[in-house]
């Protein structure tokens, strides 16, 4: 009974120091993750992620944290090194993006990405979505007032097993980079999913 009590104990002590240890992998990674994103523009919090595991010498896909790890690091990262800065930046990409969607207001847009969740910074563009049955009537409303755009198309998730290509529109405001998704009326009701956290955009 001693004998297979220390030995329970043993491993039981064992297992709480590789949890600490990775724990403290996941941390390390997180906050590479995040400097690499502020430092570098990456909004991909995937490759990030990845990036910063091969820097540490990390392969093993249990020790890497999650997008809201990363996402969490990240506010961690500009409270400590961008506190001054970043939220008159934010503040600053918001009023942008309150007169871009009264001038959209007809496309009904919503404000998605980086200046939505608070985690921009000063690689951040003013992300939209637009609502129009009609895919080209955005490019030629913004033709019709004087706006050059460079039309591109984006590839979203909509379901977990399901991609659909979408017209995006690029143009900057002063200095600001604009970037607006046109989506179909539907999509008000159903947003694509998000390609960090695999869940609903939050708009």
């Amino acid at each position: 009974m001693r004998g297979r009590s220390s030995t329970a104990s043993r491993h039981a002590a064992g297992s709480s120091r590789d949890d600490t240890f990775t724990r403290e992998l996941r941390a390390r990674i997180a906050i590479d993750a995040a400097r690499l994103i502020s430092e570098s523009g990456l909004r991909d919090y995937h490759a990030a992620t990845r990036k910063a595991a091969q820097k540490l010498g990390v392969e093993d896909g249990f020790a890497l944290p999650k997008a809201d790890e990363i996402e969490d690091a990240l506010r961690a990262h500009q409270q400590l090194f961008e506190a001054d800065e970043q939220p008159l930046l934010l503040r600053r990409l918001r009023e942008t993006a309150r007169e871009a969607m009264r001038f959209l207001a007809r496309f009904e847009p919503r404000l998605v990405g980086a200046v939505l969740e608070g985690t921009a910074d000063r690689h951040s563009a003013v992300c939209l979505h637009l609502f129009s049955d009609d895919p080209d009537a955005p490019a030629r409303f913004l033709d019709e007032n004087g706006i050059a755009c460079e039309s591109k198309s984006r590839r979203l998730r909509l379901t977990r097993d399901s991609y659909e290509e979408f017209p995006l529109l690029l143009f900057a405001v002063d200095a600001t980079p604009l970037d607006l998704t046109v989506l179909p009326y539907d999509s008000l009701r159903h947003a694509p999913l998000d390609r960090t956290h695999q869940r609903p955009m939050r708009r």
